[in-house]
């Protein structure tokens, strides 16, 4: 009698909390139990089948999938991924990814956060998609110098300022370029008195939103003149794949450290491993080794893809 009267009382409480929609305090009230104990009732009535739970969705289950298949394999905080549409063209596939990074940072920038951003076409499709933001004490600043002879609505200074400007945050500027001629060059900056801000802001950082550079055989650093060919077979022979705010790493994600390091004016990619929110924005089947090895090296925790992309990467 007494496994009939429990069986009796579970189906009571979940009908009341799944059907009639009670809050579980509501249902302690009337039913005289403790609310702790509501709790652990409707816990014991999904393990015991008498409560099942089916997750239904629309012509998005897909999507939703691909998320949690990454999330899990990769062990992401987040997985965001936006459809495909074989009739958009590259720059709307940018810019369906950039609403996507937009809404994100809308949801989780508070007030007193760092937040760092790289350069890249993808990134720049965040520019614009604001709306409906409510305002923010953060400070918003470059994780790399500038990207050379690059179009200037895909610079990072340019970036940080929009972004900035939407949220009513604080803007911070290097007036670098990402990779200089000596290395000398590169520690009179990282030593100059305007520097020690930025570093500072780097050593508290809470948020990175940073691209994927695909292989070294097509890297944006290439068509912006920073390599010459010895810089492009030093970067082959160590095996580069991909990188993040001009540091390169292998498919397993290992860092490497070519010349070029020296000579880079950019933050360290260990110090995006422990923060709070490292955002990866990235798309196109080319990139997939270079993701991957992103993943894999814990550089983000957050991957933001399309559908295309997120189903190359589960593939490959």
């Amino acid at each position: 009698m007494k496994n009939r009267e429990e069986e009796r009382l579970l189906i009571k409480i979940a009908r009341m909390y799944y059907e009639e929609g009670m809050t579980q305090g509501a249902i302690a009230k009337e039913l005289g139990i403790y609310r702790t104990t509501i709790g652990r009732m409707l816990k014991k009535a999904r393990e015991k089948g008498i409560v099942t739970i089916t997750i239904r969705g629309d012509s998005a289950d897909r999507i939703f999938d691909l998320e949690y298949q990454l999330e899990k394999t990769f062990q992401l905080k987040e997985a965001i991924i936006v459809p495909s549409e074989r009739d958009h063209s590259p720059e709307e596939k940018k810019k369906a990814i950039g609403r996507a990074g937009a809404d994100l940072l809308k949801r989780i920038v508070r007030d007193h956060d760092v937040v760092g951003f790289a350069w890249g076409s993808t990134l720049a499709g965040m520019v614009g998609q604001f709306s409906d933001i409510k305002q923010r004490r953060a400070d918003f600043v470059p994780l790399v110098g500038g990207p050379g002879t690059m179009d200037s609505k895909y610079h990072v200074n340019t970036i940080v300022y929009n972004v900035a400007n939407a949220f009513g945050g604080t803007t911070h500027f290097i007036d670098a370029a990402a990779i200089v001629e000596k290395k000398e060059t590169r520690d009179d900056i990282m030593r100059s008195h305007y520097f020690r801000k930025i570093l500072d802001l780097w050593r508290n950082l809470t948020i990175a939103v940073v691209g994927i550079g695909a292989p070294i055989s097509s890297s944006n650093m290439i068509w912006t003149g920073f390599f010459g060919d010895m810089e492009i077979q030093e970067l082959n022979r160590l095996g580069a794949i991909g990188e993040i705010c001009s540091r390169y790493f292998d498919r397993e994600g290992n860092l490497l450290h070519p010349e070029v390091n020296e000579r880079t004016v950019a933050i360290e990619l260990d110090r995006l491993k422990n923060l709070k929110y490292s955002i990866g924005m990235a798309e196109s089947v080319e990139k997939v080794p270079s993701i991957i090895g992103a993943m894999k090296g814990r550089y983000i925790n957050v991957l933001i893809s399309n559908e295309e992309t997120a189903e190359a990467i589960l593939n490959s």
